[in-house]
């Protein structure tokens, strides 16, 4: 707005004109844009199941991360909400900014619907550091004929570390969906990299319609604003729906060090991880990436379809990593959606949280897959610790662990196995989940299940139990890990799967780790240092704050011994709290 429009009284605009107009200006906004209205953060719904130190918002819809980057000393996090409702809809891009990526402030929305190519909606996209660290955005807009396309944005000043204002450039639409691609199937940019032939790359998200098949579309520019199709794909997979969220990045074959997206080499292998649409969860490969013909190609160690290796094996979804520059990582963000009805969210006020962000690292003695681990300063969290060792667990044991706040924890347990000469057979037939979902908890193997009874009520009426067992499966030893949610809560109109997966582990070794981060409603179990990793959304109504417990307990004939276990209380971290003001035009 031009200041030729207020009134002028001797030269100057008066303080009440000034205060007329300018509430004039803010409904004129939020009656022209009704998605970008004032926002008032304050204002919390129901807070039993809310978190204390996953990062969500405090009301409303939100879904996947986006542009998650380091920029002038903050980490960023972007993400899709909904400013209007607990439910999805209205999507514009929310932003907050942290010095540690667990402590965060929130700011003004990123992105809003305001153009013909994103009026319906802005959705996932990712961030890109071009040279100078000057970032940019790709993201899909939803435009006013229903297709995807991709658009990009710019700081509208690059020197404010908060990054607090994004210009629309007038080249937008980038991308659109053209030579047949289906518009309605056609999201998703990944952060770019650059060849060898100082050509920027990047990947959307596609399913090839006659055949079902997910694709990994491959764009190419020299200037990052005119963008070519190359005739194939980077990578494609039979039958597995649509690709939502790819993301494809280096990983060092030896140590944790993180590397830039466009990195390649004979010590570096690639990820590529889709999310799928039809199933609603994800997968990943390892592979090599051959840049003379821009080809990715899996190695031969694991599914490339969605019976593949995941990131987590429950509630977890529409991922993103990026590469923290600062301290030479690569860090893992997930959405957790909910498991309870459209009309609790509602009633509630708030839907969705963010997984602990973590650091990720290809496994340096199999190089088949990827080792997961919650960002180092969330220890910062730490309050009272308790520490245990030799806790032996007889058949059909349970033992409390007393003296933390059992619904707000980080505990960490090492267990010594039995002889393994006599184990279990486990059915064949079924995989690793079904496993687990069978008889859950309860049932009473040779060597387990033992492990962990989290967010317990004090008669174990409620319960989750996260815990192994070890038995031979298709002919191989193996170690069956578990998240059983059938009794997490007395409720009957919550989603209850049972979570699992088998944990890379070499039996040579006698002990197998569990590390759970409880946090009120949100369950993260990491086993075996990160090589399985299981989140559960749980919503009890009686094991809630003080009446909250956490046991170790064994159900198998043999005995187990908890070799150590330490457990903190988790100090609450800062959480988006203050009011996001409309945007400024």
């Amino acid at each position: 707005m031009q200041s030729n429009i207020f009134l002028i009284v001797n030269g100057t605009l008066t303080m009440e004109t000034q205060k007329v107009f300018a509430l004039a200006y803010l409904c004129w906004i939020a009656c022209l844009l009704p998605v970008i209205c004032q926002e008032d953060f304050n204002t919390v719904g129901s807070t039993v199941e809310r978190t204390a130190y996953h990062f969500q918002p405090p009301k409303n819809w939100m879904n996947d991360p986006n542009g998650p980057m380091f920029y002038k000393g903050l980490y960023h996090l972007f993400y899709q909400y909904n400013p209007k409702a607990a439910v999805w809809g209205n999507i514009v891009w929310g932003h907050a900014v942290s010095k540690d990526l667990i402590n965060w402030k929130s700011l003004e929305f990123a992105i809003i619907p305001s153009e013909w190519y994103d009026i319906k909606g802005c959705w996932s996209g990712s961030a890109t550091l071009l040279s100078g660290e000057n970032p940019v955005i790709l993201y899909t807009g939803w435009d006013n004929s229903s297709r995807q396309v991709q658009n990009m944005v710019v700081p509208q000043n690059s020197s404010d570390p908060y990054l607090r204002k994004w210009m629309k450039i007038p080249e937008n639409p980038i991308i659109v969906p053209d030579n047949g691609i289906n518009g309605s199937s056609f999201r998703d940019p990944t952060t770019a990299w650059l060849g060898k032939d100082g050509r920027w790359r990047i990947l959307v998200g596609n399913k090839e319609d006659q055949h079902h098949n997910g694709r990994a579309l491959l764009y190419i520019s020299k200037d990052f604003v005119h963008w070519t199709k190359k005739k194939h794909p980077l990578h494609s997979s039979k039958k597995t729906g649509m690709w939502e969220c790819p993301d494809f990045y280096p990983v060092a074959k030896l140590g944790k060090l993180g590397l830039d997206t466009s990195t390649n080499g004979p010590d570096v292998k690639h990820v590529l991880k889709v999310s799928l649409d039809d199933t609603k969860y994800e997968y990943y490969t390892v592979g090599t990436y051959f840049t003379g013909i821009d080809i990715y190609v899996p190695d031969n160690t694991s599914a490339d379809n969605k019976y593949g290796l995941r990131y987590d094996y429950g509630k977890f979804y529409a991922s993103k990593t990026f590469f923290d520059n600062h301290k030479k990582r690569r860090i893992l963000w997930g959405w957790i959606n909910e498991s309870d009805s459209m009309q609790d969210d509602i009633a509630k006020g708030w839907s969705g949280v963010q997984a602990i962000p973590r650091t990720i690292w290809l496994d340096n003695a199999s190089k088949s897959q990827l080792v997961q681990w919650p960002v180092s300063k969330l220890e910062s969290l730490h309050g009272h610790k308790i520490y245990k060792e030799n806790i032996n667990l007889d058949t059909g044991s349970t033992i409390e662990i007393a003296g933390l706040t059992a619904a707000q924890a980080d505990v960490e347990v090492s267990f010594n196995l039995p002889s393994l000469a006599d184990v279990e057979k486990m059915d064949a037939n079924l995989d690793a989940q079904q496993l687990c979902s069978q008889d859950g908890a309860a049932t009473k193997t040779i060597v387990g299940p033992f492990g962990l009874l989290v967010l317990a009520s004090k008669d174990l009426a409620e319960q989750t139990a996260v815990f192994f067992r070890v038995g031979v499966h298709q002919n191989k030893m193996k170690v069956l890990m578990c998240s059983d949610q059938s009794r997490s809560s007395l409720k009957t109109d919550v989603d209850k799967t049972t979570y699992g997966s088998f944990v890379s582990f070499s039996f040579n070794q006698k002990s197998i780790s569990l590390r759970v981060l409880v946090d009120h409603s949100i369950v993260e179990s990491f086993g075996e240092g990160g090589k399985t990793c299981i989140t559960a959304r749980v919503y009890p109504n009686q094991a809630i704050g003080e009446d909250a417990h956490l046991y170790l307990f064994n159900n198998g004939v043999s005995s187990v011994t908890a070799s150590k276990l330490t457990a903190w209380d988790m100090v609450s971290s800062q959480q988006p709290s203050h009011t996001i003001r409309a945007y400024e035009l």
